[in-house]
């Protein structure tokens, strides 16, 4: 059973040392069930990631910037998978509910830096979709190596700096007495919420944050592809538009995948009261988890280039 570090009748000001994180709370009969769907789907993503950066990587065609943003695309689904899952699989398997105050607030940082960098990261690659289509003849001159670079430099930095206050905030409150998370990852206003302070200002703080990253990103996106759109539209040769929007495909299936799965993870917090809560711990755990496991293979399948790259990958093997 699980029993708070203090007893708020008795203790209630005793500071806490660390948080117990409690997976789907009224259905916890079911999480060794649930683990094996979930490993499944780590080693997939985790397979998958490893085996597109190593083709990158050894693939002398793929040295291009549009392959090392989907390098970087890679690199941060992996980061966001082993500081979620392990550590939820620990719990299902072995019970390793605790977790220590540090530990907690790095993986509140990451996974809210994490995802803005992914946004972020679709928000370049749809740039460089633009200028492959809009200005075929500049793409070599603008989208070079160096702008990778500077582009990687700025999504790093941005999205660090503008989400850096969100655990911050919340490690600076005042926990006495509760010090169990409802919850299979420290998510900030789970965390919050057991705190004696006011957090109102840590709440607003994230709403903001999380919009203007997010929301920023995903409106360049759609200006961005409303301009291939109408130079598409313009083709007159036959076929060169269609051979145009199939360069687009990959990226928009990615771009899909993950704004779907944010959106029904918004949608169900939104009307929390009216959706059991173990749903909204699952999605949350499974927003760390699809995109990951999809991102690579959508990419794997549909991209001729790393598909042969991938095949002699596996002929030097042999």
């Amino acid at each position: 059973k699980i029993q708070l570090m203090a007893s708020p009748s008795n203790d209630s000001t005793a500071p806490v040392s660390e948080f117990l994180l409690i997976c789907f709370p009224n259905f916890q009969n079911w999480q060794h069930w649930l683990s094996l769907p979930l490993s499944l789907l780590f080693l997939l993503a985790m397979g998958a990631n490893a085996t597109l950066l190593i083709t990158i990587r050894l693939e002398a065609s793929l040295h291009q910037p549009l392959y090392y943003l989907l390098s970087l695309l890679s690199l941060l689904d992996i980061v966001l998978c082993l500081t979620v899952i392990p550590k939820v699989l620990a719990i299902f398997w072995f019970g390793l509910s605790s977790i220590s105050f540090p530990a907690c607030f790095l993986q509140m940082f990451i996974m809210n830096s994490f995802l803005p960098m992914e946004s972020c990261t679709f928000m370049v690659m749809a740039y460089d979709r633009y200028v492959a289509i809009c200005h075929p003849l500049r793409y070599p001159s603008i989208i070079t190596n160096q702008f990778v670079a500077k582009a990687s430099v700025f999504i790093v930095v941005r999205n660090a700096l503008f989400t850096a206050p969100i655990p911050i905030l919340t490690s600076l409150l005042h926990y006495c007495g509760k010090n169990v998370i409802e919850n299979c990852i420290c998510a900030n206003l789970s965390v919050s919420r057991l705190s004696c302070d006011n957090f109102t200002l840590n709440r607003i703080y994230q709403f903001v944050a999380g919009w203007t990253l997010l929301g920023s990103d995903f409106i360049l996106i759609f200006l961005s592809y409303t301009f291939i759109l109408r130079a598409v539209l313009r083709f007159k040769a036959e076929g060169t538009a269609v051979k145009a929007l199939s360069t687009c495909g990959s990226h928009f299936i990615l771009i899909l995948f993950f704004s779907t799965i944010l959106l029904v993870v918004v949608l169900t917090n939104v009307a929390r009261k009216k959706v059991p809560m173990d749903i909204l711990i699952l999605l949350n755990v499974l927003h760390h988890l699809i995109p990951p496991a999809l991102n690579p293979i959508v990419y794997g399948v549909r991209t001729k280039e790393i598909k042969q790259g991938i095949q002699k990958l596996l002929q030097r093997r042999r």
